[in-house]
């Protein structure tokens, strides 16, 4: 794996994300909490205003998007991207430059979400499958090693903060090497549920 200088935001292993209700939800966002309770970041959805008048009036499954994720000194760490589609995601990860460093792709399997995380050469990195009902994904590597964990179930200080249906934890194993392919497997983890529910219609 290409190593490279990771911004700050990635190297936490614990991400708590917290959803953010908007007024009428033309779009998300979300607040993203490290391991000891400090807000670390945001993640922003961009709607250009067009876009929000057809969402009144066509599904939002198909809109083009784009997800900012945004550090505490509110500087841009990676943005995902995906243009208009009319069946499985394919979407893009770039960093602070907009350099394209992975990508998202949603793959179809019978009742429950799966989606590979792939590097810039769109070769697989990792896969997010699990349960969505139960909010409960694994991730794991071409040889089924877990590198992370995504779910509503923790302990510790923010137990109590965090038992709403709209937060979720991202855990990542410490054994994921800190370059360039943790920074899209992170990305993608923690931006998951705003792409499964621009999935749906």
């Amino acid at each position: 794996m290409g190593q490279t200088n990771l911004p700050q935001f990635f190297h936490h292993d614990d991400y708590f994300i917290d959803e953010k209700i908007g007024f009428l939800k033309f779009s998300n966002a979300y607040k993203v909490f490290d391991g000891q309770g400090q807000q670390i970041g945001n993640i922003t959805q961009q709607v250009p205003f067009f876009h929000k008048i057809l969402r009144l009036l066509l599904s939002k499954a198909i809109f083009p998007f784009t997800l900012n994720i945004v550090d505490a000194n509110e500087q841009v760490v990676a943005s995902i991207d995906r243009g208009w589609t009319f069946w499985m995601s394919k979407i893009k990860i770039s960093d602070a430059n907009g350099v394209v460093i992975g990508g998202i792709k949603q793959k179809f399997q019978f009742m429950k979400p799966l989606f590979h995380i792939t590097d810039a050469n769109e070769q697989v990195l990792a896969e997010i499958k699990g349960d969505w009902k139960a909010w409960n994904f694994n991730i794991v590597d071409g040889s089924g090693r877990e590198l992370g964990t995504i779910s509503k179930k923790w302990a510790g200080a923010l137990r109590e903060a965090f038992t709403t249906a709209d937060k979720y934890r991202v855990n990542i194993a410490k054994e994921c090497p800190e370059d360039v392919n943790k920074m899209a497997i992170v990305a993608a983890a923690i931006t998951i549920d705003m792409v499964l529910k621009e999935g749906k219609n």
